[in-house]
């Protein structure tokens, strides 16, 4: 169950030599991706407690916030039609399956809106002071099994840096109430119904936003 708060969006700023925007869609040119990232005023407070409690000699940068319907119909298709070439014995079913994996169905339903069009979902990694990113072990948005985000616990011979660097990660955004999802190191909920089913928490409090987008900037947007 979702009981709409209407939070607003807020636009993330960046922090010198801390927390670094890096609008990665926007980047890519994806048609309707923003310029600009945003979360709900819960998340984002969320967000800069996590900054406090990870050492000075790192930052974090963030790739993506609230994600407009556009958008992530775009990297569902991108994605599902990316699987079905690689994997041209698959059925449909089993294209769908993986795919899922990823990237959420485009869905704005209250039972479960998908995670990044309520503004409770961010993608982010650990930098250096100057923003560079530190080793992870994958790619942001990398699709293999690499990319979830207790590999490394399993194979830490193959990358030791990038298992103290997710448990970094980790361990400061969970600390402050954000729920990552298994399958990606790099993404974390607040507020929406992926989070509350993770935190076992009865009620969602961030449902669905559908935004006007011009020239990729934010215009307006209303609540599902």
């Amino acid at each position: 169950m979702i009981k709409e708060t209407n939070e607003p969006l807020v636009e993330l700023k960046p922090l010198k030599n801390r927390l670094f925007i890096r609008s990665s869609y926007y980047e890519q040119q994806i048609p309707n991706s923003l310029q600009a990232i945003y979360l709900r005023q819960g998340a984002t407070e969320r967000l800069y407690e996590a900054l406090a409690h990870l050492p000075e000699q790192f930052s974090l940068i963030v790739y993506d916030g609230f994600r407009p319907l556009q958008v992530q119909q775009f990297l569902f298709d991108q994605v599902q039609q990316e699987t079905a070439l690689t994997n041209p014995s698959w059925s449909e079913e089993q294209v769908l399956k993986e795919t899922l994996k990823y990237v959420a169905y485009p869905s704005i339903e209250e039972g479960y809106p998908a995670p990044h069009l309520t503004g409770g979902a961010i993608d982010l990694t650990l930098g250096d002071p100057d923003g560079n990113p530190l080793d992870l072990g994958t790619a942001f948005d990398e699709t293999n099994a690499k990319s979830a985000t207790a590999y490394f616990e399993g194979h830490a011979e193959e990358n030791l840096a990038a298992v103290k660097n997710r448990r970094l990660l980790y361990n400061c955004m969970t600390c402050v109430g954000f729920e990552n999802y298994s399958e990606e190191w790099w993404h974390y909920d607040f507020g929406n119904v992926t989070w509350a089913r993770k935190a076992h928490e009865s009620t969602a409090n961030y449902g669905a936003i559908i935004a006007t987008i011009e020239k990729n900037e934010l215009k307006e947007y209303r609540y599902k």
